[in-house]
């Protein structure tokens, strides 16, 4: 019902001005261009006092309906998304006074200086003391909002605390899967040539590397609250955006490119369910970049739970290796195959270095 009547107030509102210009059309006629010339011009000021009182309105009234909408309300789910939210709050609060005086004072002064008989427009060409403040002020100012964001950026794409946990996240369209590291704390190598491997290695992971014989492969991201946890991020065909809109960051996943991002979250899933009021709530990857057809589509799911919950979920996961050797014994495994075709690439460097000798 709100929005009928935010449409129908807009097509009044045409309509009026329509006929307000039709009007000018008609009296322009009858009086004279002169005269019309200096009618049109009291309307145009009228309509540019209008214009401020109304767009302020707009600006506070959507603010009031939409802001509780937003992520804001909520918080940061992440200790060092509040940064990024304090960051937020300062940028807005400098660019949004500029713009409240600049466009206060354009639409005022139309209306304010607006041509009278009698008065002369006082000519004012140069100023080089006007020039240099309103240069310098603004480039000094965004200079140290540059500053402050770069900070944060290398603080986020650094090296993460010592107790880190580690997550690899791999995007593929239309969908993300996850490795875990298993008792080593070391994820296993992986080779792009075992990508889409139809025996089951489609992460192209490395079975030679021991390292690998104890990583986890899931579906769905589980996090510890109040543990760092730092995101290798991988994808296997196109360029896709790893989105945690609720923990306020978001990194490329590009292919052949690892990019890392590490964060700490706050609040586990129960308790955000609690702090938005939707018991249905859960925290979401989404691809933050047009990835194809299915971008829509592609969402993951983040569980943050206690330590406790943490552990025995990670307890009850199979390695990846363990499960790919339970295979039909008749069907090549991915292991079987991951095998072969490092012992391709041996053999094909071997001969290369015996050509190159003789």
């Amino acid at each position: 019902m709100t929005a009928f009547f935010l449409i129908a107030i807009c097509v009044i509102l045409f309509v009026v001005i329509f006929q307000i210009s039709k009007a000018s059309e008609y009296v322009s006629v009858l009086k004279g261009e002169e005269a019309s010339r200096k009618q049109n011009n009291k309307i145009n000021g009228f309509l540019m006092i209008s214009f401020l009182i109304l767009g302020l309105i707009g600006v506070w009234y959507c603010n009031h309906l939409f802001y509780g909408k937003t992520l804001l309300p909520q918080g940061s789910a992440s200790v060092e998304g509040e940064s990024i939210d304090t960051l937020l709050m300062v940028t807005i609060a400098i660019t949004g006074l500029a713009f409240f005086i600049t466009q206060i004072l354009l639409f005022w002064f139309s209306f304010r200086y607006q041509e009278k008989e009698g008065k002369k427009a006082f000519y004012y060409p140069h100023n080089n003391k006007l020039e240099i403040l309103w240069t310098t002020v603004p480039a000094i100012t965004f200079m140290i909002l540059v500053v402050f964001g770069l900070r944060l950026w290398f603080k986020l794409t650094g090296e993460p605390p010592k107790n880190a946990h580690v997550v690899e996240i791999t995007g593929h369209q239309f969908g993300w899967d996850m490795r875990y590291p298993g008792k080593d704390n070391v994820l296993g190598k992986k080779n792009y040539k075992l990508y889409n491997n139809p025996s089951g290695n489609t992460l192209g992971v490395d079975f030679n590397d021991p390292a690998s014989h104890d990583d986890i492969r899931t579906s769905e991201m589980h996090l510890p609250v109040g543990v760092p946890v730092k995101l290798v991020i991988n994808s296997m065909d196109v360029i896709h955006d790893v989105g945690l809109n609720h923990f306020r960051l978001k990194m490329d996943a590009v292919p052949g490119i690892p990019t890392t991002l590490w964060f700490t979250p706050k609040y586990t899933t129960k308790q955000m369910q609690k702090r938005t009021g939707n018991p249905n709530f859960v925290y979401e990857i989404s691809c933050d970049q047009m990835c194809g057809k299915g971008h829509f589509t592609m969402r993951g799911v983040i569980v943050v739970e206690t330590k406790e919950e943490y552990k025995r979920w990670l307890a009850a996961q199979k390695s990846e290796y363990s499960t790919l050797m339970a295979q039909n014994a008749t069907t090549p495994t991915a292991i079987e195959n991951s095998i072969q075709v490092t012992k391709s690439e041996t053999a094909t460097k071997a001969i290369a270095k015996l050509e190159a000798k003789n």
